[in-house]
């Protein structure tokens, strides 16, 4: 009996497991529209320190971005103009390493600054998570935290 019971409550287990993941909307991706794909491209690859996943186009004008283990960011060139974006609409980064990122940040000549917009300063929410702001190269805001959630 335990021979049967056993595997059969490990497979009702994972079906229960992936009828929950599939029964939920989640955050797929999120996609921003770029003047100069390489100039944003190496931000977000040498900078950010996103990792690049295959894409099907093939065609020189995208670049997907993993951010987490079921989303992406899609990099799309063919923007004519720099925007201008508010802050409040923004895409957050969690670093581990939160004052290595600053120090590379500076080190790059990158500016970034807290919530109210103080150059080089440093936000504690009060939670105690840091945080700064900056912009990518076609003025996306960012959020850079170091929130160990």
């Amino acid at each position: 009996m335990k021979k049967i019971l056993l595997p059969f409550l490990i497979m009702v287990s994972l079906q229960l497991v992936a009828q929950e993941k599939n029964s939920k909307v989640h955050l797929n991706h999120t996609a921003i529209y770029v003047m100069d794909m390489e100039k944003t491209g190496n931000f977000y690859s040498k900078i950010i320190g996103l990792d690049t996943v295959p894409e099907p186009f093939h065609d020189g004008k995208h670049i997907w971005y993993k951010t987490s283990n079921h989303s992406m960011l899609h990099v799309i060139q063919g923007a004519t103009e720099k925007r201008e974006y508010y802050k409040n609409q923004h895409t957050c980064y969690t670093e581990p390493d939160f004052k290595g990122f600053i120090e590379k940040l500076k080190a790059a000549n990158i500016s970034f600054e807290d919530v109210s917009g103080n150059k080089n300063a440093i936000t504690t929410r009060v939670d105690g998570v840091h945080q700064i702001w900056l912009q990518d190269p076609d003025g996306y805001w960012l959020e850079i935290n170091d929130d160990n959630y």
